[in-house]
C-alpha cells in the first residue's frame, strides 16, 4: 500500500510522456541531425539533452500548473484543455506520422562537427525537438491531476517524478544508440513504433478529458 500511489502515478505518466517524446523515433533524427559529430561529440549531445529534457519536464510537472492558476485558470480547466491538445496531438500521429517526424527534422537541422555541441543541446536539440510544447503540455496535464490530498499528492509527485527520470535515461540511452536504432528500426520500423505510441497516447488524453470534465459536471449540476 505504501508504493501503491508512486506506482500507480509511474503508470500513468510514463506511457504518456513517451508516446509525446517518442525516444525512439527521436533517435533516428537525432542520428541525422548529428551527422557531421564525432561518436564522443554525440555521446556529450545525448547527455546534455537528457539533463536539459530533465529539467523541462519536471518544472513543466511541478509547478506548471501553479504558473497557470496565477492567471486564473483552474485545474480542471487546464485537464480539459490539456487532454485535448494530447489527443489531438495523438490523432494527428495516428493519421500521418511521417509529417510529424519531417517537422521535428525541419525543427533541428544538421549540425558542423566544428561547432560547439553545448551550443545547441537546449536548443534546439532539447527543445523543441525533444521536448517540445506537446510535451509541455503533457506534464502539465499530469501534474494537474495529482490528488488533493497532501500525503496522495506527495506520493504522486514522487511517481510522476520517476517517470520523468525514467524517460530521461531513455532519452540518453537512445540518442546515444542513434546510429545502431536506424540501422535496426528504418522507416517501416519507426512508423510502427509512432503508430503503437500514438494509440496510446489518445487513450491517456481521453483520460486526462474525463478528468476535468467529470468533477466540473458535478460542480455545475450542485450549482
Amino acid at each position: 500500500m505504501l508504493f501503491a500511489g508512486p506506482i500507480q502515478a509511474f503508470l500513468l505518466a510514463f506511457p504518456a510522456l513517451f508516446s509525446i517524446v517518442n525516444p525512439l523515433g527521436g533517435a533516428i533524427i537525432f542520428n541525422e541531425v548529428t551527422a557531421f559529430q564525432t561518436h564522443a561529440q554525440r555521446v556529450l549531445l545525448a547527455r546534455r539533452v537528457a539533463i536539459y529534457s530533465t529539467f523541462v519536464m519536471l518544472i513543466s510537472l511541478l509547478i506548471g500548473s501553479y504558473i497557470l492558476s496565477f492567471f486564473g485558470i483552474s485545474l480542471d480547466a487546464l485537464r480539459i484543455a490539456g487532454g485535448l491538445v494530447v489527443s489531438v496531438r495523438a490523432f494527428e500521429m495516428l493519421s500521418a506520422p511521417g509529417e510529424r517526424v519531417q517537422r521535428k527534422e525541419q525543427e533541428a537541422a544538421p549540425v558542423e562537427s566544428s561547432a560547439d555541441p553545448a551550443s545547441f543541446a537546449f536548443f534546439p536539440l532539447t527543445l523543441p525537438f525533444t521536448t517540445g510544447p506537446g510535451t509541455i503540455a503533457v506534464a502539465i496535464s499530469l501534474g494537474s491531476v495529482r490528488p488533493d490530498r497532501a500525503i496522495d499528492g506527495v506520493a504522486f509527485l514522487a511517481g510522476a517524478s520517476g517517470a520523468v527520470l525514467a524517460m530521461a535515461a531513455l532519452i540518453w540511452i537512445s540518442y546515444t544508440s542513434a546510429d545502431r536504432f536506424a540501422a535496426v528500426l528504418g522507416s517501416g520500423g519507426r512508423n510502427v513504433v509512432s503508430r503503437l505510441a500514438a494509440l496510446l497516447l489518445l487513450g491517456i488524453g481521453v483520460q486526462i478529458v474525463l478528468s476535468g470534465a467529470i468533477p466540473a459536471l458535478h460542480a455545475a449540476l450542485r450549482g
